[in-house]
């Protein structure tokens, strides 16, 4: 270990009172993801492995710690639908991660209004100022450096359809500070906001 830097073995453990890999990769956008089962309950669940992954098509991604409703209706159905978490959509975000059975949809528990989906037959959170509809391209299981199986399965999807709140729109341009989106960091519960005051702007090298 230099006097640089804490340097550690993750096989070894990190030594420290929280594990740092969460709030080293913050924050993070959040998975807000909409699906639907085969006995058509809409599920709703925040994710907070999420991230855009191609732009034409456009494919989104997010990763499920476990082999949950989501995935499992995802698989089933081949759509799901995304919906940006928002600060004054957050304590209804948040109780969207409450573990409830299959057959309970988190839109009525955190009483959020399904908006009406134009290409899949998943609804997405109306109140929500930008929602994307999806359909599914690939599940992956990942995998371990031993090429065993774990636990974790990420799910790609193109997006198929998307609605943007014209409030967001200026110019044609979405207005994503206007929209307030948050963002997942490290700890039980912490969260970032994004602000105009914190924006610069670089353009790429010639």
């Amino acid at each position: 270990m230099s006097d640089r830097f804490y340097s550690y073995q993750v096989a070894n453990g990190h030594g420290l009172p929280h594990d740092p890999f969460k709030a080293i990769i913050a924050p993070r956008p959040i998975g807000w993801i909409a699906s639907k089962s085969l006995n058509g309950v809409a599920n709703l669940a925040p994710y907070s492995f999420f991230n855009a992954f191609n732009n034409a098509p456009p494919i989104i991604g997010f990763a499920s710690v476990g082999y949950k409703d989501s995935v499992k209706n995802i698989e089933e159905t081949g759509e799901f639908c995304w919906s940006m978490a928002t600060q004054p959509l957050a304590e209804a975000m948040n109780n969207t991660s409450k573990p409830v059975a299959e057959d309970v949809s988190e839109f009525e528990l955190a009483g959020l209004e399904q908006g009406v989906p134009h290409q899949v037959n998943v609804p997405f959170v109306a109140a929500s100022p930008v929602s994307m509809e999806c359909k599914l391209t690939q599940i992956v299981q990942l995998t371990n450096t031993a090429q065993q199986p774990l636990d974790t399965w990420v799910v790609f999807g193109q997006v198929v359809a998307v609605h943007i709140a014209h409030s967001h729109l200026k110019d044609g341009a979405f207005q994503l500070v206007e929209a307030q989106p948050i963002m997942r960091a490290g700890g039980p519960g912490d969260y970032f906001s994004i602000s105009a005051e914190n924006g610069f702007f670089m353009g790429r090298p010639t």
